[in-house]
Parts: C-alpha cells; structure tokens; sequence
C-alpha cells in the first residue's frame, strides 16, 4: 500500500473535487457528504474536514447554500454547485484523466521491467 503520508496528501488534492462531484446536479445536506465520502474506500473524513472544505467552496462561489427546515431538530443548510463549480470540476477532471494516464504508463512500463 501506498506510504500513509502520500496517500493522505492524494485525498487531500482531491476531496474537493469529489465533494463538487457529489454536488452535481442535486442538493445535499452535509453531513451527507460526510457519511458517503466515509463508505467509500480510501476516502475517510470527518465533519471538522467537510465543513471547513464547503465553507471555503463558498466563499470561493464554487458552491451556494440555502436553508431547509428539518423533521428531527433545527433547519439545515444545504450545498449545491455553481456553475463555477461545474467548471472546476470538468478542468480538473480533464487534468486529473491527462495525469492519471500518464502514472498509469510510467507503472505498467516499471512493472514490465520488473519481470524481465
């Protein structure tokens, strides 16, 4: 497995972007954000993680909030995306599948050396 402190600075260089990925066409509650991002693999993160993120996506315009009342206690803000935020994501998203690539060659090219 990947040294522990690489792999928590790939999550950090790329939770926003999954967090924008998640905001994409719907609204979310974000302790929502919180809970999915916990179910899937490699990306744990905890409530004083997400909230600062979204607060910064905020006042950064990339995502927008609005406020809901709640069935089981006070009213919650929900996040959506901007169309700032859709362009962030569809850059990186282009730069992420162009790096990506790249990585993907340079270990299969190490790999097949390695068997020689």
């Amino acid at each position: 497995m990947v040294a522990e402190k690489v792999f928590t600075q790939l999550r950090r260089g790329t939770l926003e972007y999954c967090v924008l990925a998640l905001l994409q066409g719907e609204e979310r509650y974000g302790f929502d954000l919180v809970k999915e991002l916990g179910e899937i693999d490699g990306m744990v993160t905890t409530e004083g993680t997400i909230y600062p993120l979204l607060a910064r996506l905020r006042r950064e315009g990339m995502v927008e909030t609005s406020w809901r009342e709640s069935e089981s206690g006070p009213p919650r803000r929900y996040y959506r995306s901007t169309a700032e935020g859709g362009q962030a994501l569809a850059d990186f998203t282009a730069d992420w599948e162009r790096f990506r690539t790249s990585v993907d060659g340079i270990l299969r090219r190490g790999n097949e050396g390695r068997r020689k």
